[in-house]
């Protein structure tokens, strides 16, 4: 971003990659949108509720009262007829915008001091391959839980090592966190959003590891 601040992060877990949009601000890690090439991706409002969930099937869009405004399914992947994509836009700040066109068109654009960039973060991900893939896993409630405090006692152990290194506010507030804390934030939306858990619960996880 203009402030300094990291906007995309694109890495590589395992044989996935993973395209994460964080919001501008210093001194957080709020992860606004995630897009992975396995076909799931999420799209969240600045509080944290889930604005866009898209899986290799298909994908909804949900108000922030958390009602569902529209639902579709990606074409050839399920049997009968199927509900066609009508092309959505929607932006996550003034400087990131999303464009879904199609399953292997969904487009992440930013734009700043008069430059852009853009990434096509779709994939086409075939019948067959999507019949293939493990169910998720699923964990408990206490679980899950553990595994978010885990990652923000980590994210706090890693501002404490900043502030001894950079004593000056300015320096550390700047610094971005590790890209493992990034991945493990990820990985834990991933298992809440498999998980049979309440949307209460759902949203404080999400509010725990974007603290």
């Amino acid at each position: 971003y203009p402030s300094g601040n990291l906007a995309i992060i694109v890495t590589r877990q395992r044989d996935r990659l993973i395209c994460i949009v964080q919001e501008d601000e210093p001194k957080t890690t709020k992860i606004r949108a995630l897009f992975q090439s396995d076909g799931r991706s999420t799209c969240y409002y600045p509080n944290g509720d889930e604005w866009i969930n898209m899986s290799i099937q298909g994908g909804q869009y949900l108000d922030q009262a958390g009602n569902r405004v529209r639902r579709w399914m990606w074409p050839n992947l399920s049997p009968g007829p199927h509900v066609p994509l009508s092309p959505i836009f929607i932006s996550l700040n003034r400087h990131v915008g999303v464009r879904i066109l199609a399953q292997d068109k969904i487009f992440v654009s930013f734009l700043a001091m008069g430059r852009q960039a853009k990434f096509n973060t779709g994939t086409k991900v075939q019948a067959s391959a999507a019949s293939q893939l493990p169910p998720p896993t699923r964990l408990c409630e206490d679980e899950l839980l553990l595994l978010a405090f885990r990652v923000r006692i980590l994210q706090l152990f890693d501002r404490m090592r900043g502030c001894l290194s950079f004593p000056s506010s300015e320096q550390w507030n700047k610094l971005q966190p590790p890209t493992y804390l990034m991945t493990q934030a990820v990985k834990i939306l991933e298992l809440c959003m498999a998980a049979d858990i309440s949307d209460e619960l759902r949203s404080s996880i999400r509010a725990i590891v974007n603290a």
